[in-house]
């Protein structure tokens, strides 16, 4: 059905309403022209949005990217841990690795994890600034309110965990940084590099770190994926905060057990 128009190309329609006295009826012309018929735009999705260029799709690529490192963390602290069961098992741990898909299975996990914290590492940096660029200008007071310490620490989390990341593989699988280290004798690196105490506190302080961004990035994945709800919220910190725990305690263990004597 066509719409009536009239002058100069408005659309306008005839109403009769209710006149001043009582019987009568009034006859108006209401120019219906200014009413914005258009369907409102969708938020965060603009025309050619493409998934890394969305905010949902690079939320999307950080709950990927952090279940996957999410899973690394906890694979390595387990396998760290056989430490306390002598140089035989951690050594010989340390040779099944190795030896995994003929000698390409360390490299293949390699090659994911270094794509992992590239996409992770991108995505936050992209989010950060957008939400900085929605907001130039700070908040003249400002108070926190549901945000928690972990997830306003992030900022300076994040690259805490970097450089410990580049540290971390200079110390215990290039060997450069190393004072002593020896090709094969897993073992034997680990007690004499945490017998540095400023190695020792430096990797305290990382843990600390990696602490504060997995409790968070824990909590923000299983919400990305809608694991979010107020019957359940309450298991999803609780998760969040038990495996940030074990994670955390148990990679503290192996320094602390070194600078204690415990093992040797």
């Amino acid at each position: 059905m066509k719409r009536p128009r009239g002058e100069a190309g408005c659309r306008r329609a005839d109403r009769a309403i209710a006149g001043p006295s009582a019987g009568t009826l009034e006859f108006r012309r209401v120019n219906t022209n200014a009413i914005d018929l258009s369907p409102a735009p969708v938020v965060g999705a603009g025309a050619g949005a493409t998934p890394l260029s969305s905010t949902i799709g690079r939320k999307a690529i950080m709950a990927a990217t952090g279940f996957v490192l999410f899973a690394f963390v906890v694979a390595h602290m387990l396998g760290n841990l056989q430490v306390f069961l002598g140089p035989e098992a951690l050594n010989e741990y340390s040779v099944l690795l190795r030896k995994t898909l003929h000698g390409s299975g360390l490299w293949i996990a390699r090659a994911v994890l270094l794509g992992a914290v590239g996409l992770h590492i991108w995505a936050a940096t992209s989010l950060t600034r957008a939400n900085w660029s929605a907001r130039p200008v700070g908040y003249r007071r400002w108070k926190a309110r549901e945000a928690t310490y972990a997830s306003r620490t992030m900022l300076w989390s994040g690259p805490i965990l970097a450089v410990f990341i580049v540290y971390h593989l200079m110390h215990f699988t290039l060997g450069n940084v190393h004072p002593s280290f020896v090709d094969g004798d897993v073992y034997r690196n680990v007690i004499v590099g945490f017998r540095s105490w400023p190695v020792s506190l430096f990797y305290l302080l990382a843990q600390l770190a990696l602490g504060l961004h997995l409790y968070h990035g824990v909590w923000s994945m299983m919400q990305t994926v809608g694991l979010s709800h107020p019957r359940y919220n309450r298991w999803r910190t609780a998760f969040s905060a038990l495996t940030t725990g074990a994670v955390v305690l148990g990679n503290v263990s192996i320094p602390v057990a070194v600078m204690a004597g415990f093992l040797r």
